[in-house]
């Protein structure tokens, strides 16, 4: 799936979401235990050295990271367009 479908199939979520919830969304961040983690998965996989099982831990936090950043986007814009 592509960042533009992406894109489309999160507009419901934030147009449901109030100001409060918009704002917890847009700073949201990672633990800095997940965050070591992601660096030393990235490291790995950048020396081509993950394991299988890593290589899917880092593919689904890839993911994760490009959904949230997509729904963190979507979430900034409606709270700019509401002040």
């Amino acid at each position: 799936m592509n960042t533009t479908s992406l894109d489309s199939l999160m507009s419901p979520v934030t147009e449901c979401l109030d100001g409060f919830s918009l704002r917890a969304l847009v700073n949201l961040r990672a633990t800095p235990e997940s965050a070591e983690r992601m660096q030393w998965l990235a490291e790995r996989a950048n020396e081509g050295e993950l394991t299988p099982d890593e290589k899917s831990e880092y593919e689904s936090c890839v993911m994760f990271a490009n959904f949230l950043g997509i729904l963190q986007s979507k979430a900034r814009r409606k709270l700019a367009a509401t002040h």
